[in-house]
């Protein structure tokens, strides 16, 4: 475990609710504050937390008005009500306001609350409101209209790109040094930050005399206008993805096949339970909905499984999902993405032959994080598979790294920067390049290096 929260303005958050989402959110905050609680009923929660983070826990009612006193509501600069509940969410966050809480942000699972203009949430106390469906929906389509890599992160809508993929036979980078492929592809503006290697459990932090291998996971940190350029880097090409398949008429899946159908696509879903059927065919005028249960082969085939060029499963059952994707994957079908509970599943992605599995509650926490912009911590990311960070930090005046020359700086061989982001532009940061107050930079870290890059932050 490491924490990063000594150079940081120290900020008081309160967590009701210890599950996926809380967790995350604990082990996220820890970066820049000395003061978290997290509430929850549940002791064996608690315990999990206690014996992994560095928060204080507190068993009980999260919407208990003498808990949240207890716990110092009044001077609390956050609170996160992230319960499995909507209507506890709701009212944690209300009575959080009006006891003293600076801002409040709730988990809700109800569409409605997000499109309704005809109410105003913050007079209520809720100042912002998080869907995990609704993200995870999101989440989708971007990597559908990324279809080359398992992981995206976009840090400033876009400006900087970190992505993700696994590189095949087809890759002319293969059996080349990192700085070999630099050379040969110097017109292409990209950082090589991280490789997940099979049979090696550490994260590789890509130096010049690295060589790329097959199957390796390379991340890539890219400035948006050298994302297609980097397909024949990876030697792949960019799959135009039209015809989808969705497996399960859940909350995600309908959102997903909504917004898809905006976009043009051709969506068709599967959904077991007839009355849903019936209810999502009524919804979604646009979508082709089918009766059945995905898990029988012989169904996918007659829906013409060998046609689609992505199929989605998002089932309330992480085991269907996997193992309907795997069938989808055998029949031909170039992109396929699997909803699962189990955070533990998405390591194991790239192993069993499916690009890319997603959790909501790991999306949503890190959604809940980038709401958070105080210190010099302005973003921070996780990636699939992968034990370590990345940040995008504010650069200060009094900053160490704004007063010399990045080569001068002294980086620790545990961290690599990923590009700089000036007055709303992309800048590729080499050994030359100087920061400068108000730039923000892109940094992959492991856990050995946090604290030393956060020095040079300070």
């Amino acid at each position: 475990m490491y924490l990063c929260k000594q150079y940081f303005l120290l900020m008081k958050i309160i967590i009701a609710g210890a599950g996926d989402v809380g967790f995350h959110l604990a082990k996220l905050l820890s970066y820049e504050s000395q003061d978290t609680y997290v509430i929850d009923f549940d002791g064996e929660k608690l315990d999990h937390i206690n014996n992994h983070l560095d928060v204080i826990t507190k068993k009980g009612d999260a919407a208990s008005i003498s808990l949240l006193k207890e716990v110092g509501i009044e001077s609390a600069d956050l609170l996160l009500a992230v319960t499995e509940s909507q209507n506890t969410n709701f009212t944690v966050a209300v009575i959080g306001k009006a006891l003293g809480a600076k801002k409040t942000i709730a988990r809700i699972n109800n569409p409605e609350f997000l499109k309704n203009e005809s109410i105003n949430f913050k007079d209520f106390g809720v100042d912002f409101m998080i869907s995990p469906e609704a993200l995870a929906a999101e989440e989708i389509k971007l990597l559908l209209n990324r279809s080359c890599f398992n992981d995206t992160v976009a840090f400033e809508n876009g400006v900087f790109n970190i992505m993700g993929t696994n590189l095949s036979y087809k890759s002319p980078i293969l059996g080349l040094t990192v700085k070999e492929a630099k050379d040969k592809f110097s017109n292409v503006d990209f950082i090589s930050i991280a490789i997940k290697r099979e049979g090696i459990a550490q994260t590789i932090i890509p130096r010049g005399d690295t060589i790329y291998k097959i199957n390796d996971q390379v991340y890539f940190s890219v400035p948006s206008y050298s994302i297609s350029d980097l397909y024949p880097i990876i030697g792949k090409e960019q799959v135009n993805i039209k015809n989808v398949m969705i497996l399960g008429g859940s909350s995600i899946g309908r959102k997903t096949s909504r917004s898809l159908c905006k976009d043009n696509f051709n969506v068709k879903i599967i959904e077991r339970k007839k009355e849903k059927a019936l209810n999502l065919a009524d919804d979604l005028i646009d979508t082709l909905v089918v009766h059945g249960d995905g898990r029988n082969i012989q169904l996918l085939e007659d829906e013409n499984i060998r046609g689609m060029d992505a199929f989605i499963a998002v089932t309330g059952d992480s085991e269907t999902n996997i193992m309907s994707c795997l069938v989808a994957k055998s029949k031909g079908v170039k992109k396929t993405i699997a909803l699962v509970e189990n955070m533990d599943y998405i390591s194991i992605s790239q192993t069993i032959g499916i690009d890319t599995l997603i959790n909501k509650k790991l999306i949503a926490a890190s959604n809940i994080f980038r709401h958070i912009r105080k210190g010099e911590i302005l973003a921070l990311a996780n990636l699939h598979n992968i034990d370590a960070e990345v940040f995008e930090f504010e650069v200060r005046d009094s900053a160490k790294a704004a007063q010399k020359p990045i080569k001068e700086l002294r980086f620790p061989r545990e961290a690599v920067f990923g590009g700089v982001i000036r007055d709303g532009k992309p800048h590729m940061s080499f050994g030359d390049f100087q920061l400068k107050a108000g730039d923000k930079a892109i940094v992959f870290c492991l856990p050995e290096a946090v604290s030393i890059v956060e020095d040079l932050f300070n």
